[in-house]
């Protein structure tokens, strides 16, 4: 797991914008809808770094010994 998210720089951003979409879908369900669509748009932000990090990751460079 570890070595993963070494390797994908991305991994725990996408991580953190599920954590923060399921936090806003509960908000959500206790009518809160103000706090859930301003943890909504963080989600989508954190999902945005964690996508172009993943791109990056993947777009560089490999170094000797790693190639597929």
């Amino acid at each position: 797991m570890r070595d993963y998210l070494k390797e994908n720089w991305g991994a725990p951003f996408i991580i953190c914008f599920m954590a923060l979409l399921m936090t806003a879908a509960l908000f959500l369900a206790r009518g809160i809808e103000g706090i859930a669509n301003e943890i909504a748009v963080y989600a989508y932000y954190s999902l945005v770094i964690g996508v172009i990090l993943s791109f990056l990751s993947e777009v560089q460079p490999r170094r000797k010994g790693h190639d597929i």
